[in-house]
């Protein structure tokens, strides 16, 4: 699997830019945007991060767990459809939607996680990218009338975090192709 990443780092690479730029339109260029806007915009987003996200998973088919990393893909692109769909409903059905994506990529990305934890180290940013996401979408359903503002915030925020651990993660993975057989981690 790190080899097939590695040659494919550049498709981290694009998820974590698009996280990133994702994260600043919403903090700096769009502070008041009404929740049409956001819908659009998460929509979009979901979309294209499911569309990479089943790309990496097809490329990695031959690894046991390459499903884990396609249904996120399924499940980001079902938020965005389901986004797209239903672009004129309240704030509340937004903030399910997306606590909902949120919880479930989180949990397949810490899958994903365990399963590089043997092939390399530091697989905690993608743990902890995962467990960002689950506690994002658990708040959104425990406090649903937060405004939209605290949601843009904190959307933004995880998308810049998020974004950020995935583009450490590719420039890892670029040149480790030629390790993949050999495990880095040592016995004790």
């Amino acid at each position: 699997m790190l080899e097939v990443m590695s040659r494919n780092w550049w498709a981290l690479l694009i998820r974590g830019i698009a996280a990133v730029l994702f994260g600043l339109a919403i903090l700096f260029l769009w502070p008041g945007l009404v929740i049409q806007t956001l819908v659009w915009v998460f929509a979009v987003y979901a979309v294209v991060d499911g569309i990479f996200a089943i790309i990496t998973g097809i490329q990695h088919r031959t690894h046991p767990n390459w499903w884990a990393v396609v249904l996120e893909g399924i499940i980001s692109i079902l938020a965005g459809i389901g986004a797209f769909l239903f672009p004129g409903l309240a704030v509340l059905t937004l903030l399910y939607i997306i606590a909902f994506w949120a919880v479930a990529t989180g949990v397949l990305q810490i899958i994903s996680a365990i399963q590089l934890r043997k092939e390399i180290d530091n697989e905690w940013m993608l743990i902890l990218g995962g467990i960002l996401s689950i506690i994002f979408g658990v708040l959104l359903v425990i406090f649903p009338e937060s405004s939209i503002v605290t949601l843009l915030w904190l959307f933004g925020g995880l998308s810049i975090a998020w974004g950020i651990m995935l583009i450490i993660l590719a420039f890892r993975v670029r040149n480790m192709g030629g390790t993949a057989t050999t495990p880095t981690r040592t016995a004790a």
